[in-house]
C-alpha cells in the first residue's frame, strides 16, 4: 500500500494547458452564443417593436417574472425592476423618445404637487392649462404635423414634402392618461402623487403604454402603494386572458388580414360586391379581434404581477344601439371621452341641439385622436352621426315596454341594424381614401353576384374558418367563456402549463412568417 502511494505523483497542469482549455470552453461558448447577434435583437429595430405575440417577449417576460418574483420582499427594488423594464419595453418601439415619456413623468408629477399644494383658482387652472397644452402640443408636433401642413399646401396649391418625424409609440395614450391625472387632481377626485417612483411606475407600466386600456391614475395609484402579490386566482386568469387574446390576435386577426382582407381593401375594384362585404364584415371581427385580444394580453400580464386593470370590451357587436355599442368597445376611452371631453363641453346639461353637438364634437375629436387622416375624422363623424340620430329617434318614439324589448326578434334585428351601421363605418376607418370607399360601395351596390358565394367558400374556407370562429368567440353567451375559465382555473399548476404550452404552440404553427404588428400601435 505505500509503495503505491509513493509511486501516485500529483502534477499541476501547466499555464499553457488550462490557457488552451479555457480557450476552447470560450469558443465553444461562443459558438452557443452569438453576441453580436443577441445585441442586435436587444437594440432597438424600428421593424421589430417588443410585443406580447413575439417569442422575444416570451423569453423576456419569462426571466423578468422569476425577478419579479424574488424581489416581491422589496416593494422598493421590485419597483425599480418594473420602472426599467418598461422602460426598455418602451425602448424596443421607440428607441430615444423613452426620454419624452420619462419627461413627461417629470412634468405631471411637479405639477401635481404644485396643483395639490395651490388653493388659487388661477393657479389651478393654469396649471391643468398648462399640462393640456404640453399634451395635445406633443400629439400636434408628433402626429398631426404633417396632416395640418398638407391640408395647408393642398389649399394653397403648393408642394408639400412631408417633415421626418417619428411618431413615439403610444404617445395618445399616455398623454391621455397624463391629463387625467392632472384633471382628477384639480377636481378633487384624487390626491397628487407624493412619491415620485410611484408615479413613473404608473405611467411607464408597459403592459398597457402602448396599446391601452387608458388607464387612469386614480384607479391604480392605491394598488401601486400596496405592491400586491399575485394571488393563484390572479395568475390563472391572468393566464387564461392571455391566451384568449393571442388566439384573437395570431389566429383570428392576423391570418385573415394578410390572406384576404388587406387585398380586398388594396384593390376593390377587383372583387365582386359579395367579396367586398366579407371584406369589411373581415375588417370589422379583425379589428375587434386585434384590439381586444391586445387589451386581453395587457389585462392578463398585468394580473400576472399583481394588479388589477378594468376591462376594455364588452361584447360590442352584440349591442342594439350605437349608444350601446360605445358602452361596450373600448370603455377606457370612450369613458374618457365622456369625462374629459364631453362633460366640460357641458354634455347634456343643456338645450337638445348642443347635447347633440357636444356628442358629435366628442366623436369627432377621437376620431382625430386615432391618427393623421382625415379618414378617421370621417369615421369619427359617422359614429357621432349615429350617437346622435339614436337619441333623436329615442325621443320621438315611444318607449317599449321592458318585456317587450326583450323578445328575441326585437332583440336579433336590433343587433343587425347595429352591426350593419357599425361595419358601414369600418369602411372608413380601414381605407386609405374616399375613392377606395366609393369603389367598394360600388361593386356592392351594383357588382354584388351572390352567385360568386359557393366559389368563395371554398377558395377561402380556411378563411371562413377564422372569421367564423371570430365571430363565434364574440357572439357566444358570456357564461360560456365564465365556466371555461372556472375550469382552467380548477386544475392544477402543471395542468394549467401544459394546456399553455399547447395554446402557445398552436400559435406557434398557425402565425404568419412575419410578425403580424398590432393595429393600435400606430395610434
Amino acid at each position: 500500500m505505500n509503495d503505491f502511494f509513493s509511486d501516485f505523483k500529483f502534477v499541476l497542469p501547466d499555464l499553457d494547458d488550462i490557457r488552451e482549455f479555457l480557450g476552447k470552453c470560450l469558443d465553444k461558448f461562443a459558438q452557443w452564443f452569438d453576441f453580436d447577434r443577441i445585441e442586435s435583437v436587444l437594440r432597438y429595430d424600428s421593424n421589430n417593436p417588443l410585443l406580447f405575440n413575439t417569442g422575444l417577449f416570451l423569453l423576456l417576460f419569462t426571466a423578468f417574472l422569476l425577478l419579479y418574483r424574488l424581489l416581491r420582499f422589496s416593494p422598493t427594488l421590485k419597483k425599480i425592476f418594473v420602472i426599467l423594464f418598461s422602460l426598455y419595453f418602451y425602448y424596443k418601439s421607440s428607441a430615444e423618445c423613452c426620454f419624452i415619456l420619462l419627461g413627461v413623468c417629470v412634468s405631471d408629477y411637479v405639477l401635481g404637487l404644485i396643483l395639490g399644494n395651490s388653493h388659487r383658482k388661477s393657479v389651478r387652472t393654469g396649471i391643468v392649462a398648462l399640462n393640456v397644452v404640453i399634451n395635445v402640443g406633443m400629439l400636434v408636433y408628433f402626429k398631426y404635423f404633417n396632416l395640418l401642413y398638407s391640408t395647408i399646401a393642398n389649399f394653397s396649391s403648393r408642394d408639400f414634402d412631408a417633415f421626418d418625424i417619428i411618431l413615439p409609440a403610444g404617445i395618445s395614450f399616455f398623454t391621455f392618461r397624463s391629463i387625467s391625472y392632472i384633471v382628477d387632481i384639480y377636481r378633487g377626485d384624487m390626491k397628487p402623487a407624493t412619491n415620485f417612483l410611484n408615479y413613473v411606475f404608473f405611467l411607464t407600466f408597459f403592459p398597457p403604454i402602448l396599446a391601452g386600456p387608458v388607464v387612469r391614475a386614480r384607479d391604480m395609484m392605491d394598488q401601486i402603494e400596496e405592491s400586491p402579490v399575485a394571488t393563484r386566482r390572479m395568475v390563472s386568469a391572468g393566464l387564461f386572458m392571455i391566451m384568449a387574446g393571442l388566439i384573437k390576435k395570431v389566429i383570428v386577426a392576423d391570418y385573415i388580414s394578410g390572406n384576404f382582407v388587406d387585398r380586398v381593401f388594396d384593390n376593390p375594384s377587383m372583387y365582386s360586391g359579395f367579396e367586398n362585404l366579407m371584406g369589411i364584415y373581415g375588417f370589422t371581427i379583425q379589428l375587434y379581434c386585434d384590439f381586444s385580444g391586445y387589451s386581453d394580453m395587457a389585462i392578463g400580464i398585468a394580473l400576472l404581477l399583481g394588479y388589477k386593470l378594468k376591462m376594455n370590451f364588452d361584447a360590442p357587436f352584440k349591442s342594439q344601439s350605437p349608444t350601446e355599442y360605445w358602452r361596450r368597445w373600448h370603455i377606457s376611452l370612450s369613458s374618457w371621452l365622456r369625462d374629459y371631453l364631453y362633460i366640460p363641453m357641458g354634455g347634456n346639461r343643456c338645450s337638445k341641439a348642443r347635447a347633440h353637438m357636444n356628442v358629435f364634437n366628442t366623436m369627432l375629436i377621437g376620431g382625430l385622436w386615432h391618427g393623421a387622416s382625415w379618414m378617421y375624422v370621417i369615421w369619427g363623424a359617422w359614429n357621432g352621426g349615429l350617437l346622435v340620430a339614436h337619441k333623436m329617434i329615442r325621443s320621438v318614439t315611444p318607449r317599449v315596454k321592458e318585456e317587450n324589448r326583450r323578445k328575441w326578434w326585437r332583440v336579433a334585428t336590433n343587433v343587425f341594424i347595429t352591426f350593419n351601421l357599425i361595419a358601414v363605418g369600418m369602411m372608413f376607418f380601414r381605407a386609405r381614401s374616399l375613392e377606395q370607399v366609393g369603389d367598394m360601395v360600388h361593386q356592392i351596390v351594383y357588382n354584388f353576384h351572390l352567385s360568386v358565394a359557393p366559389q368563395f367558400l371554398e377558395g377561402y374556407i380556411l378563411i371562413v374558418l377564422a372569421m367564423a370562429l371570430g365571430y363565434f368567440m364574440h357572439f357566444s353567451p358570456k357564461k360560456w367563456s365564465e365556466q371555461l375559465e372556472e375550469k382552467y382555473h380548477a386544475q392544477s399548476g402543471l395542468v394549467q402549463a401544459v394546456v399553455l404550452a399547447l395554446v402557445l404552440l398552436l400559435i406557434i404553427q398557425v402565425r404568419q412568417s412575419d410578425i403580424v404588428p398590432f393595429i393600435y400601435l400606430q395610434y
